[in-house]
């Protein structure tokens, strides 16, 4: 499978990310499971606010961000979860993108919180994925108590490593997999034309 390529979204902003970790231990697997793969770090993309009446050429790096998506054979999203659901960034990452960088690619959620378990946050990403017509790979990777559970990049909890490693190894077997019929909502997306 070395012609799979899986690149991971960073959707936080934190120099010290727990997400960022986690995310780099996903790829960590699916290179092993022989894709190539990226870390997309929203950190140094300029993404401005989504504006529906600007076009993405003119939304600083926005362009580049779809580019690198639509090359992509499986997409990981993580976000750490704030307020129940995912982050600002990574909305707006997503804004800027559409049915041509989404639409039949497999896709992992990956979600990071500093409590309990991240559950509405994974839940929001799907439901984007799904009105994308995205296939939302079944497994799910959700770090609770995230300033525990990875400390200087390395995983306390070897179950919880296992599990984070497990999303990259379904990208990579999934990533050609042949998606389902489209979602019953993708009809009524007309916002995710890829402005």
């Amino acid at each position: 499978m070395s012609d799979v390529h899986v690149t991971a979204v960073c959707g936080s902003l934190r120099e010290a990310s727990t997400t960022r970790a986690a995310l780099k231990r996903v790829l960590e697997a699916a290179e092993r499971g022989g894709a190539t793969t990226e870390l997309l770090d929203l950190r140094e993309f300029e993404l401005p606010t989504f504006d529906a009446d600007r076009d993405r050429e003119d939304a600083g790096d926005a362009e580049e961000l779809a580019t690198r998506l639509r090359e992509a054979d499986a997409i990981v999203l993580g976000s750490p979860m704030y307020h129940g659901s995912y982050s600002s960034p990574l909305k707006t990452a997503l804004d800027y993108c559409g049915f041509d960088e989404f639409q039949g690619k497999t896709v992992g959620l990956l979600a990071v919180s500093g409590g309990a378990f991240p559950v509405t946050a994974l839940e929001h990403m799907r439901s984007v994925c799904r009105a994308l017509n995205a296939w939302v790979i079944p497994h799910e990777a959700a770090v609770p108590n995230s300033h525990s559970a990875i400390e200087d990049g390395a995983f306390a909890d070897e179950k919880l490593e296992e599990r984070v490693a497990t999303l990259g190894r379904r990208a990579v077997q999934y990533a050609t997999i042949e998606p389902d019929p489209d979602s019953f909502q993708s009809d009524q997306n007309v916002g995710a034309e890829g402005k």
